[in-house]
């Protein structure tokens, strides 16, 4: 198995790059809304500390094949991808400060971040270099860029002063999950181990070594989170347009009423 000298660099390199976007982001989203210079500092150093220890842990167990996969043996990569959205659910879910948070941060910008899918097309590459099995390459890296140059393209079209809608938000965020379970799926199934499938004459060994196992342990339950958060976003918007509306509503049989 050869490993581009390229892809440690830009693998590490995109997910830095993720981890300082979504800092910077926080801290200038509650610096926006108002919020006391010390809770503030608080929230984004501790949001700071939980995604770079997160990265670390998903660097030094990569590192260490702990993810490797073996044609031998039942794959583990599933712990790394899964262990990180439940503890991030957790957190979005009884964390109080993360909700508030997610009440600061501008929904395009929880969308625009998710930019940094355009890795995908390292897939891509890769595949171009007999280095990926077509059935899990293909699809993934090209949703990947899709995806990614999407939220791009969202994010600019609201920052020129168009409204984000709904449906919008509701069928990027769509998109996006299904891209990453298509993923997950042709990943798995075409990965040395008992559930392998497909991509025998090419399998996809290197989706589970250092450095593109930290794509599925730390980027792709990233993203579900971030998916998670705009949905909830989405939810809490929806919930006070119609509060708008039903007052609004009232308002209007209030002086109804009072006219007659």
């Amino acid at each position: 198995m050869t490993i581009p000298t390229y892809l440690p660099f830009s693998i590490v390199a995109g997910c830095v790059a993720t981890i300082a976007a979504v800092i910077l982001g926080a801290s200038q989203a509650l610096k926006r809304s108002g919020w006391p210079d010390s809770k503030r500092r608080l929230t984004v150093q501790t949001t700071a500390v939980v995604l770079i220890g997160w990265f670390a842990v998903a660097v030094i167990l990569a590192s260490l094949g702990v993810y490797r996969a073996d044609a031998d043996h039942f794959p583990t990569i599933q712990f790394g991808i899964v262990v990180p959205i439940l503890a991030g659910g957790l957190m979005i879910w009884r964390w109080p400060a993360l909700s508030r948070l997610i009440d600061a941060v501008p929904r395009q910008w929880v969308i625009a971040v998710q930019l940094y899918r355009v890795e995908g097309v390292t897939f891509l590459i890769l595949y171009a270099s007999s280095l990926l099995p077509g059935l899990f390459a293909l699809p993934a890296g090209a949703g990947d860029v899709t995806v990614g140059l999407l939220a791009l393209a969202i994010g600019i079209s609201v920052s020129r002063g168009r409204q984000l809608r709904s449906r919008t938000v509701l069928r990027w965020n769509l998109l996006g999950i299904a891209d990453l379970v298509v993923a997950l799926a042709t990943g798995f199934l075409t990965s040395p181990s008992p559930l392998q499938k497909f991509g025998f004459d090419r399998p996809n060994e290197l989706i589970s070594v250092f450095p593109l196992a930290l794509i599925p342990t730390f980027l792709v339950p990233l993203a579900i989170l971030l998916h998670v958060i705009s949905l909830v976003q989405l939810r809490r918007a929806t919930a006070q347009s119609d509060r708008s509306r039903e007052q609004s509503f009232r308002g209007l049989r209030v002086r109804a009423n009072t006219r007659i």
